[in-house]
């Protein structure tokens, strides 16, 4: 196997440094929420966002007068953006079903998909208003018929931003809050003295929003680990420097520490995108952030077969792989670890993140060995239930019951199936010993 790195992005254990800063910081700032409340989350917010206002919660009016600021083609954009992630999102929800069999005569089983009572939404915003956020996590919650959603915010530039706030109104949020990072997230989960805590926290965000997460998952629950934004473009000589240079800086400008990784099997190319993206970090408006995160996090990978990349591929598990090959359909088959595709040239990750319908909310480091991103089911949760309907049904399947617990030495255990198996069958069991077979059949 013949993997060559054209460039590395900052070394793990530079990385894994990072980290351990960001933990430490985000540990005791939810310590500071959890003991202060309000007070904790003002100060933060003051300190981190210069944003103090009377309530951080808005008003109708406010909700009211911030939507009139938008546009009538902008308030269009959002509502068909949201009519396309509902619209999956809805299919998505048809597909679960709750369940209820009979597995043996007088033994009925079944499943109920009951949505999580309470959730909080984070939309970040403070770089970039991130108004597909807020699609994205409260309306899909609103199609899982969550009862109440939260939505919490970072001011942008000193103030709310509209299109955020329009988008979590028509998107079903019931509260709406302008707040950001770790105290937002704190505040939702722990609760303070004026809001209520949630079941359930998602959302992506920085580092420190997706810190606080891991840190808060137990006490709630959490869609996934959603941190700084991946890239990686998988591609082959059926596309050019400029299509792959484009993708990657289009993600990469994200923030200072989004990693987009080139995996290719054309030398050529390869080369050229690196000159390409040069070209671009010259004439790109946001370059000042998309030229940090190249720096520091890209990588350009070149392989000998599409085995060694589809091997590549799976090892890195990226948030956002775009493929552009002259095989993307074998990508689609074998491809098992990554937050999303983005199959052939005239798909582009900048559409499933806005308007295309898919949710972009993704794992990221590598995370999506073991989970896939965000949708209507993370809201969903699966309960079972049984019900024996019959003596003789009562009495059989105590039987059974009666003696793996004796297998085990659960004598409790044995007592709760023998008492159905005296009561309903009509056997004097001994106290304490296992169940008799009820028939030649057992």
């Amino acid at each position: 196997m013949a993997i060559e790195y054209l460039k590395r992005g900052k070394p793990e254990a530079e990385r894994a440094e990072e980290d351990a800063k960001t933990r430490a910081a985000v540990e005791a700032t939810l310590a500071d929420i959890e003991a202060r409340g309000d007070a904790a989350v003002r100060a933060l917010s003051e300190k981190f966002d210069s944003y103090t206002p009377a309530s951080f919660r808005l008003s109708p009016s406010e909700i009211d007068d911030l939507i009139a600021q938008l546009s009538p083609r902008e308030l269009a954009d959002i509502t068909f953006a949201q009519e396309q992630v509902r619209n999956f999102a809805q299919a998505q929800r048809d597909s679960m079903l709750d369940i209820e069999v009979e597995t043996m005569p007088g033994v009925i089983l079944g499943h109920k998909n009951i949505p999580v009572q309470s959730v909080g939404c984070y939309v970040p915003g403070g770089k970039f208003p991130m108004v597909a956020s807020a699609h994205m996590s409260v309306a899909t919650a609103s199609v899982a018929k969550v009862p109440r959603i939260i939505a919490c915010t970072p001011p942008f530039q000193g103030k709310p931003n509209p299109g955020v706030i329009a988008a979590m109104h028509l998107g079903g949020a019931h509260e709406i809050y302008v707040m950001g990072g770790i105290q937002a997230v704190g505040a939702m989960a722990l609760g303070t003295e004026t809001i209520d805590p949630v079941h359930m926290i998602v959302g992506p965000g920085n580092a420190f929003v997706a810190e606080a997460k891991r840190q808060l998952f137990g006490r709630v629950g959490i869609d996934l680990f959603a941190g700084p934004t991946e890239t990686m473009v998988i591609a082959d000589a059926t596309v050019d420097a400029e299509m792959c240079a484009t993708d990657l800086l289009g993600q990469a400008e994200h923030g200072y520490n989004s990693p987009a990784v080139l995996l290719t099997n054309s030398r050529k190319l390869a080369q050229e995108t690196l000159a390409e993206i040069e070209r671009i970090l010259e004439i790109l408006p946001t370059a000042e952030t998309a030229r940090v995160s190249w720096k520091e996090y890209g990588e350009v990978i070149l392989c000998d077969s599409y085995d060694e990349m589809l091997w590549v591929a799976d090892d890195v598990a990226s948030e956002h792989v775009q493929v552009m090959t002259d095989r993307d359909d074998w990508f689609l088959e074998h491809m098992t670890c990554y937050g999303a595709l983005f199959l052939g040239p005239r798909t582009n990750v900048a559409n499933g993140d806005k308007v295309i319908g898919t949710n972009h909310t993704l794992p990221t480091k590598k995370a999506g060995r073991y989970t896939g991103g965000l949708w209507v089911g993370k809201f969903l949760k699966t309960h079972s239930y049984q019900k024996v309907t019959t003596d003789a049904a009562a009495a059989e399947i105590g039987a059974y019951g009666s003696r793996l617990c004796m297998l085990e030495g659960f004598v409790g255990h044995a007592e709760q199936c023998n008492l159905r198996v005296r009561r309903y069958g009509g056997v004097n069991v001994p106290y304490g010993e296992g169940a008799p077979a009820l028939d030649a059949a057992e």
